[in-house]
């Protein structure tokens, strides 16, 4: 009996519940009141979530898909996108990158509407740096009418593509914007300093990092459009004290990493990653690591590791000879006939596209996807971390400055220093970055570092600086066709590629402005079957300037 009367009881607070909750209004009943209303969020709790989102994202880009492209890295095993440009899923997709728009685009809002400068020109700087990404990547995006679908209508929900040019136009202009938000002598810059991941709250390092990337962009335009580019960074380098720049390594824009969870460490780490595969399917690729070593760079024995059992190949010894000998895998040229094998007692790297098995390279004893090659360097241990003092998503360095300014000095643009002394002062500067400081002296003295005043050479020490920052070498390859890199015999084309091709949801759901936008591009050589969406069309920037090939 006292059972069925608690039950009872139950049953009647639900009814009276339930009678009660139908006299009010449904939308309060909506209402989650935990939740922070967009018309009221404070601009500080939007911006580390844009500045880690956009630094995390970006350093995935050019350390894990990018750097196989620009030939820093190889993988061994899952490793038709990395290594031969058969891109599928994450890289493919512009969706995260719009999402942090959308996320800035309110954080810009609401510091318009509580009169926060600092954060409006974070706002300015962060749209700039994210859609210069993604035009970088893509070619023609929405732009304009992107990030506007709170305000209705089809032109928003279904927004146009905008052409490459009056993307790098506007942010160069949104840039300048922000300069001059930064320079405000009364500006109302209060910022909890803990939100800002970069700079915590030093609005001089985000004035330097707004003009900075603004000179970034004039020379992405210096093959298409010389003129307005010359005239841009001429006019910054004319006057410092109103477009200041990043001169020094701690005026960097970097962000480190927690290394809590997996979300919030280094990409490769071992820590979160149990089976340790995405360290150690990743090799540095035998071309970063070939240069390197014809040059003697101190970098390499921070990026790379030894090879663990080099290889010797021994006329000497009887047929099918293969042993392992004080470290030393001895064996008899007959083991190796027709086999490409590198000897290199120090480091050795795995050839950009070699073959369809990368695995298997160097006579692997364990090929496969759970591979174990000690004939392979491997990267640095500080790689299996998931934070650390070099472990940083580099979003601008201070020799990437350096080396745009050199080049303009080689162009013959008007610029205070001479393109040796920037291109000294850039390589000094990645050699600190990098805890090699110590080794500028000897280093620049070399034969193919000493300065010989050509933009291959610049670009190449460029190339090497863009060590975990793929994406801008590729960006540079694009537009100057140096290094020059080619293809390895397992890629798919002959020719590296020179954009991402739109995704395909996106060719279905706003099919009338992507089909637009592929109007534009131009199909090469190297297009083949995919036609104008190929990663080897040309977009605006590229077109008719005869690089990269």
């Amino acid at each position: 009996m006292k059972k069925q009367i608690t039950i009872g009881a139950c049953l009647l607070a639900i009814s009276l519940s339930l009678s009660l909750s139908g006299c009010q209004d449904l939308t309060e009943l909506n209402i989650n009141p935990n939740n922070i209303s967009e018309e009221d969020v404070n601009p500080n709790l939007l911006l580390p979530t844009v500045l880690s989102g956009t630094a995390s994202k970006y350093n995935e880009l050019s350390f894990i898909d990018l750097g196989g492209v620009m030939q820093h890295t190889q993988l061994d095993a899952w490793f038709d996108g990395h290594n031969d440009y058969e891109w599928t899923g994450g890289i493919l997709s512009w969706d995260a990158y719009y999402s942090f728009l959308r996320d800035n685009e309110l954080m810009r809002r609401r510091s318009e509407e509580l009169g926060l400068d600092f954060h409006h020109g974070v706002s300015l700087v962060m749209r700039a740096y994210i859609f210069g990404l993604i035009t970088d990547l893509w070619g023609d995006a929405p732009y304009t009418d992107a990030v506007k679908a709170d305000l209705g209508g089809v032109q928003y929900n279904f927004p146009k593509f905008d052409q490459q040019d009056v993307i790098y136009k506007g942010i160069l202009e949104e840039l300048k914007q922000a300069n001059t938000i930064f320079a405000k002598p009364d500006g109302t810059f209060d910022v909890l300093g803990g939100a800002d991941l970069y700079f915590n709250g030093d609005v001089s390092k985000w004035r330097r990092f707004a003009n900075s990337l603004a000179l970034r962009y004039y020379m992405r335009l210096s093959e298409k459009d010389p003129a307005f580019a010359k005239q841009g960074v001429e006019a910054m380098l004319a006057d410092a004290n109103q477009f200041p720049l990043i001169t020094s390594v701690g005026e960097e824009v970097l962000m480190g990493f927690v290394g809590v969870n997996s979300s919030d460490s280094w990409p490769s780490n071992t820590v979160f990653d149990a089976s340790g595969s995405n360290f150690r399917r990743m090799k540095m690729c035998a071309t970063f690591v070939d240069r390197l070593q014809a040059l003697q760079d101190p970098r390499l024995a921070v990026w790379a590791k030894p090879v663990e059992i080099p290889i010797e190949v021994r006329a000497t010894e009887p047929a099918r000879t293969d042993k392992i000998v004080n470290g030393v895998r001895i064996v008899s040229p007959d083991v190796v006939a027709g086999i490409p094998v590198d000897t290199d007692t120090d480091y050795v790297g795995l050839p950009a596209s070699g073959s369809k098995n990368p695995s298997a390279y160097n006579l692997n004893p364990t090929p496969g996807q759970t591979s174990m090659n000690p004939h392979v360097s491997y990267l640095s241990d500080i790689y299996r971390a998931s934070k650390g003092d070099l472990l940083k998503a580099r979003l601008l360095a201070a020799s990437e400055v350096s080396f745009i300014l050199a080049e303009a000095a080689w162009k013959g643009w008007a610029v205070p220093e001479s393109a040796k002394t920037y291109y000294e002062r850039a390589i000094q500067q990645s050699l600190t970055s990098w805890g090699r400081a110590a080794d500028y002296s000897a280093y620049i003295q070399r034969p193919g570092v000493a300065f010989a005043n050509t933009q291959a050479q610049i670009m190449e020490q460029k190339w090497i600086a863009n060590w975990t920052t793929a994406a801008q070498a590729w960006f540079d390859y694009r537009r100057t066709g140096y290094p020059q890199l080619k293809a390895g015999p397992a890629a798919i084309r002959t020719q590296l590629p020179v954009r991402i091709p739109y995704m395909q949801n996106e060719m279905s759901v706003n099919q009338k402005n992507a089909e637009e936008a592929l109007s534009r591009i131009e199909k090469t050589a190297y297009s083949q079957a995919d036609n104008e969406n190929s990663a080897w069309s040309k977009p605006w920037l590229l077109q008719g300037t005869s690089k990269p090939w």
